[in-house]
């Protein structure tokens, strides 16, 4: 069935999947199949990573000042590593890109706040 990099899934796991995939249309079943579709890791790691995105959305709201320099920057350089690693691995990871894109584009506006807000701080000193 589904095995990854040579460790088979759980068998909770496999159960569902096996569950679910008697549900599955037949319009859906391409992308239900895809190596990057819902039977793979691929597909879900992706998905929880746009918690960090809303994470990220939610902190446009916090004062520059509260902001971490380090952490967003660190976040911003992985939504870059991991937006390259989505389109040379195989398959070719869309979903992981498109997310990798956002934390890139919200931590580099936290960054950039930042940034401004230090500047601006010492030009006033």
């Amino acid at each position: 069935m589904m095995v990854d990099e040579g460790k088979p899934p759980s068998k909770l796991y496999t159960t569902i999947i096996n569950t679910v995939d008697k549900f599955v249309p037949n319009f859906l079943r391409p992308a239900w199949n895809s190596p990057a579709g819902p039977k793979y890791v691929y597909f879900w790691a992706p998905g929880f990573k746009w918690l960090l995105v809303i994470a990220g959305m939610n902190d446009l709201r916090r004062p520059a000042e509260q902001l971490s320099l380090n952490q967003s920057f660190v976040l911003a350089l992985t939504g870059v590593a991991w937006s390259r690693y989505a389109v040379i691995v195989v398959p070719k990871n869309y979903t992981m890109l498109s997310v990798n894109l956002f934390v890139l584009v919200t931590q580099g506006i936290q960054v950039i706040r930042r940034l401004r807000y230090d500047f601006e701080k010492r030009q006033s000193d």
